[in-house]
């Protein structure tokens, strides 16, 4: 058996506060044996429904197959989905304090439509305009109140544009974790990108840094470093995390920077594999780890989740396996 690092058992110990926009990811299965007569698409046989947590609960229930203690903060409609998000969070072991239910929106869902494996059509269901002057209220005095209750060591913010990451809430929540000397982790997307002043690790992809920053940025360790310039400029913060698809990922503070290659893998499916980056650091970061053992955890970590179809969260003994060979194989080269 291999011996877990310490910080392994040390994760266990660790609550974050997962900020941002929760949905339900829904499955038709069935089978398609011919074309419908009424239009030139096929015809499925429906043989199964499942509905499953996704958008920031899937980096909660990541944090929660590594050991951590998950806090969700989000906001969902006063619908029968977003019933259904109260009743699926505690049946995987997530609480619904974090869960504001308002009657200004709907709940996010994304339906898929698969068939021999493939998926043939998606339908989204989502109001994505900003939470009301309402919702914010509530969902602040939300936020707050789980902070003054429990100690948290992390605040990860899960940004899929639908309304509940607005500036406001953005400002508000990281000076209450500057307050607080509680560090903080943002994994963003493409409106208030610059929100996120002082955070703490800033985790975009690449698709994303090149549609916000002016030059152009390649997955090399000097463009890489020119973007990450940029970014300390307008944030100001301590650590950029991008990740770089099928290139691996980049990471720099102000000491240190490198450039990580992806493992050899089976790829099945990358859905999900940010989710699983984001909350690896998040923990790696939170239990102060150098920062290069922080990207090989978040690597290794969206890699393995690539191999498996679906989003699924990370194994940790897995996980646990690989990060032993890494550092076995770094020893060496060192």
């Amino acid at each position: 058996m291999v011996q877990s690092p310490g910080f392994f058992e040390a994760f266990r110990r660790l609550r974050v506060l997962v900020i941002g926009d929760v949905m339900i990811d829904r499955y038709l299965s069935g089978a398609v044996d011919r074309i419908s007569p009424e239009a030139p698409v096929p015809v499925v046989h429906l043989r199964s429904r499942d509905s499953r947590l996704g958008g920031a609960a899937n980096v909660a229930l990541n944090l929660s197959a590594l050991g951590a203690k998950p806090y969700l903060c989000t906001v969902v409609g006063e619908d029968d989905n977003g019933e259904q998000i109260a009743q699926l969070l505690p049946e995987a072991g997530l609480s619904t304090r974090g869960l504001v239910r308002s009657a200004e929106r709907m709940t996010t869902v994304k339906t898929r439509v698969l068939a021999a494996n493939q998926q043939l059509l998606r339908v989204d269901q989502e109001d994505t305009h900003d939470l009301s002057d309402r919702e914010t209220a509530q969902f602040l005095s939300t936020v707050r109140g789980i902070l003054e209750q429990r100690d948290i060591h992390a605040i990860l913010f899960q940004d899929y544009n639908k309304g509940v990451l607005s500036e406001m809430v953005i400002r508000e929540i990281i000076l209450e974790a500057v307050k607080r000397d509680i560090p903080t982790v943002v994994d963003p997307k493409y409106r208030n990108f610059w929100a996120y002043k002082r955070a703490t690790l800033f985790k975009p992809n690449l698709k994303e840094i090149r549609a916000q920053v002016p030059m152009r940025v390649e997955p090399t360790l000097e463009s890489l470093l020119e973007a990450n310039a940029y970014i300390h400029r307008k944030l100001d913060n301590p650590i950029t995390l991008i990740t770089l698809s099928d290139k691996g990922l980049f990471i720099s503070d102000h000491h240190e920077h490198y450039l990580l290659p992806t493992e050899a893998r089976a790829i099945a499916d990358v859905c999900g594999a940010g989710d699983t980056v984001v909350s690896v650091a998040a923990l790696g970061l939170a239990q102060q780890l150098p920062i290069r053992e922080i990207a090989a955890l978040a690597n290794l970590a969206g890699g393995q989740v690539c191999e498996r179809v679906g989003v699924v969260p990370v194994d940790r003994a897995q996980l646990m396996r690989e990060f032993h060979s890494w550092k076995a194989r770094e020893q060496v080269k060192g």
